[in-house]
């Protein structure tokens, strides 16, 4: 068979062919298709079950048994295993001579990994973790960054219905051990070491301060690497979990679960208090994977429709797309991962580094976030001088709008580089149910800089100020009926108070996620940025209160406040405003401490754009910070409209920000130099 190129049937073509053939069901265009599948939930539901192939041991006689938001149960007396998913591609795959992970390191070390290896590895992990004392229902948290091996821990954990949890070791301690230390981990699974930016990171202290403030962890499974500057003691060896081969390993298989039993646990932050621990299940994760893959429009490598498929996404392990990534390998497609800097190091800096990677690994689908095209297009990046790319069919768009002038540049480089034809697979969704809302169809016309369709069984709305759906202008991005992905639960949230909060409180039993969306009158979306006053930088949601946390810990800042900007065809910029003690004055010195203070807890994705020193910030009456009216402010929307300063505790501090909006608005340079302090 031939490798894949472009012309392969689209996967959406071939489901509505299935429909036809299997239910009667025909559509005379994707708007009808679209609309039956949000009005006939059940039907829908269960021919994604049926197309996909789901396995169970009890086939399902119910689809939807109560179709409440929050509360909906799917699929009730049905059992399954994403490993299972995964392993049943084994044996067609290997026998196409085709790999399941093809992974590479910024140190040019590449590794590939058979499908009979991995189902051997995951069943001698899943073995070693059960030996360890790890078993249904207890917490595994892993520590490790984006290599195969965080793919077989996870699935081993799958595999025995372990719930699994992964925090990226970029992520400072205190912000790790927010995490986890709500879920109490039974296990912790850690890399003493990263390699990142073209520099060795020694993260074995890290580990072992996490060990310290995780009460709950019993064992240590130790990744080692050549990084760390000094051995740690651990419970077990990654060399020694994975080099079983013998009967029993042969012999392992994954157990049958509750479809809603819990898969992960990821986390997604508000504006207040801790980020929260989202819940999902294991036959809720399943189903919308499949859902989305009609969209996604990946196919199984060994297939003939699409031979040869190699799927790529960059991701930290601590963005929602690393799961997105992974769900490949169930579809039955070679993973090609990236662990490393996209854009080379500070000291020489390089955005051709996944140009070439998918030159050399012969990827056909190229995922990234918005930003990073955006960085690519600004330094210049010829994709033709990156190698051979004639095989890349589809480039991948999340985590913030991906405005219409990169889409035509990318387009441009793809088709200058040989690829035949170019099909931009622009999404939204989001890590709060792992999945996506808006997004592309390879069957439909492309407009650079918009989302083709709403996703098949997402009933999303963009809501009015009243409440009313609108078409062709710019409202709140709602969802009116479930999807199975949607959260079981917040971990430890009694009564499912914050988790009503979060998604339900504007607007009872109809999702608010929490976007600004356009729908036009072809169906198309446009994503305009968040419209509540979550922090969104390359498509990683922080919470305010975790910057808050880590600036407010500083004995100089009594107060402070900070604002993402982002929003479609303006590039993203976030400042961060703060109340000093008396005598203490923003000098480059405090600047960097502050810097310094959220690089440590958090990340340096989260280090802001500009640090201004104010004497106020403006609050409520109830002492709350009006976070998001100041953003709207700066987004240019006039301060009688987003503000009652009646309901201020202290109205005079918005004459300070009312006359910066105005600066900006003058002049774009206020405000767009990296790491500038005022």
């Amino acid at each position: 068979m031939k490798p894949i190129s472009s012309p392969c049937v689209p996967q959406i073509r071939l489901y509505q062919d299935w429909l036809r053939d299997q239910r009667g069901l025909a559509f005379e265009s994707y708007d009808a298709l679209w609309r039956w599948s949000v009005t006939d939930l059940d039907a829908f539901w269960r021919s994604v079950w049926d197309w996909s192939g789901v396995r169970s041991p009890a086939p399902p006689t119910v689809t939807l048994a109560d179709a409440r938001m929050p509360g909906a149960r799917w699929f009730p007396g049905t059992q399954v295993n994403y490993t299972h998913e995964v392993l049943r591609h084994v044996d067609a795959a290997h026998a196409a001579g085709l790999p399941a992970i093809v992974s590479e390191n910024e140190r040019g070390e590449v590794r590939e990994m058979s499908w009979p290896e991995l189902r051997r590895q995951i069943a001698s992990c899943a073995l070693t973790l059960r030996a360890l004392g790890v078993r249904r229902g207890d917490r595994v948290a892993a520590y490790l960054p984006n290599v195969p091996e965080t793919i077989v821990a996870f699935l081993a954990c799958s595999s025995l219905g372990a719930v699994w949890s992964v925090c990226a070791p970029d992520m400072g301690t205190a912000a790790v051990v927010d995490r986890f230390r709500q879920i109490e981990p039974k296990l912790l699974i850690a890399a003493d070491g990263v390699h990142y930016g073209g520099k060795a990171l020694d993260r074995s202290a890290v580990v072992q301060e996490l060990r310290a403030a995780l009460p709950s962890v019993e064992k240590l499974l130790l990744l080692r690497t050549p990084f760390a500057a000094r051995q740690i003691p651990a419970d077990a060896e990654w060399t020694d979990a994975v080099s079983r081969d013998d009967a029993e390993t042969a012999a392992f298989e994954p157990e049958w679960l509750p479809f809603d039993h819990p898969i992960w646990i990821v986390y997604s932050s508000g504006t207040t208090g801790l980020p929260k621990p989202i819940v999902h299940g294991q036959g809720g994760i399943l189903l919308t994977m499949y859902a989305c893959g009609l969209h996604h429009d990946l196919g199984a490598s060994y297939s003939a429709n699409n031979f040869g498929e190699r799927y790529h996404w960059y991701s930290s392990t601590g963005w929602v797309m690393w799961n997105s990534q992974l769900s490949g390998l169930a579809f039955g497609v070679t993973c090609c991962i990236y662990d490393g800097n996209p854009s080379g190091s500070k000291e020489k800096p390089d955005w051709g580094v996944l140009w070439r990677f998918a030159a050399r690994h012969k990827v056909t689908f190229l995922g990234a976030g918005a930003a990073y095209f955006a960085n690519c297009m600004k330094a210049g990046v010829e994709a033709k001088a990156c190698g051979d790319l004639s095989r890349v069919r589809a480039l991948g768009s999340t985590g913030s709008p991906l405005s219409e002038e990169v889409q035509r540049w990318g387009t441009a480089q793809l088709l200058a580089a040989g690829s035949p034809e170019v099909w931009w697979y622009n999404i939204s969704g989001g890590t709060d149910f792992c999945g996506a809302f808006v997004g592309g169809n390879r069957e439909l016309p492309e407009v650079p800089g918009q989302m083709q369709c709403r996703f098949l069984g997402a009933a999303v709305e963009a809501w009015n100020e009243q409440g009313e759906p609108v078409i062709g202008e710019v409202g709140e991005l709602v969802c009116t009926k479930p999807i199975p992905a949607m959260p079981l639960c917040f971990w430890g949230d009694e009564g499912n108070a914050r988790y009503l909060s979060s998604y339900f409180d504007t607007y009872p039993g109809v999702w608010r996620h929490g976007d600004w969306l356009k729908i036009g009158e072809d169906g198309g979306c446009i994503i305009y940025g968040r419209s509540d006053a979550t922090i969104n930088r390359q498509g990683l949601r922080m919470g305010t209160s975790e910057v808050y946390s880590a600036v407010e810990g500083l004995p100089e800042v009594l107060d402070s406040m900070v604002v993402d900007l982002e929003f479609l065809g303006r590039e993203s910029y976030m400042p961060l405003f703060v109340v000093l003690r008396p005598g203490v004055a923003l000098d480059a010195a405090m600047r960097a401490k502050i810097n310094d203070a959220i690089k440590i807890r958090l990340s340096p994705r989260f280090v802001p754009n500009d640090i201004f020193q104010v004497a106020e910030i403006p609050r409520t009456l109830s002492g709350k910070k009006q976070e998001l009216p100041i953003k709207k402010l700066l987004l240019g929307q006039p301060i009688d409209k987003v503000v009652n300063r009646e309901a201020m505790a202290n109205p005079g501090s918005l004459d300070w920000y009312v006359d910066f909006a105005a600066q900006r608005a003058r002049d774009p340079a206020v405000g767009s130099s990296p790491q500038r302090s005022k």
